[in-house]
């Protein structure tokens, strides 16, 4: 129940404003149906996304779980410089410091000894650091954790699409239902992929988010 809560869409931490460049690349006519969302959102899941974002989220339930803040603190800044735009950093740092104002206040998660200090020491949490720190309070095994994780941000970036493209709700399950595929092995090699093979090389991500950032008009943050 404790995943269910973390993976929703009404975790009041503002994913729905976020598409990731996503609106940049339908703006420019670069991605304007079913197919070229799929391709575009599935080329991050094997990407930026499944080959980088995943295996640090991984790296922080372990730390998280041993109790090594010093590493906690390590992958937090990691994965603050792994944003290569202003908008990308600033969106995992506004996620992140919403969903610790929500932690400190969910007796859940605040009953629990220690966790609202070790929480509250991390300099300008990134939203995967406050997301492990749940997902290890709340005793959420580590690969459904991942799968979860995972399965929230593609549920955000179709719903992105649905709205951007637009789609219509079946498209939008249509590729939840074919993107969600990729997903388990997209968990195993975050679990085993070491810290030297992560990447987050993925150029044409970074342009369409330079992009986003002086669009004219836009309905998302990034």
């Amino acid at each position: 129940m404790r995943l269910l809560q973390l993976v929703s869409p009404a975790l009041p931490v503002g994913a729905y404003t976020y598409s990731q460049g996503l609106e940049w690349v339908v703006d420019c006519g670069a991605v304007k149906s079913e197919a070229q969302v799929g391709e575009w959102i599935g080329d991050a899941l094997a990407g930026a996304f499944g080959g980088y974002e995943l295996p640090l989220l991984a790296r922080l339930q372990d730390a998280w779980r041993a109790g090594d803040d010093g590493q906690v603190a390590a992958l937090n800044a990691r994965c603050l410089a792994s944003r290569e735009t202003s908008e990308l950093r600033a969106e995992t740092v506004q996620m992140g410091y919403s969903l610790v104002r929500l932690l400190v206040d969910l007796p859940a998660f605040a009953e629990q000894p220690g966790w609202v200090a070790r929480l509250k020491a991390v300099d300008e949490p990134a939203f995967p650091t406050a997301w492990a720190a749940a997902a290890v309070a709340w005793q959420v095994p580590a690969a459904d954790a991942l799968g979860g994780y995972a399965w929230a941000w593609l549920e955000n970036m179709v719903m992105a699409a649905v709205k951007a493209v637009p789609l219509g709700q079946a498209a939008g399950q249509r590729l939840l239902s074919s993107l969600a595929a990729q997903v388990p092995e997209r968990v195993a090699d975050a679990l085993q992929r070491p810290p030297e093979a992560w990447s987050n090389f993925q150029p044409g991500l970074a342009i369409a988010s330079c992009r986003h950032e002086t669009q004219y008009s836009r309905l998302f943050r990034s």
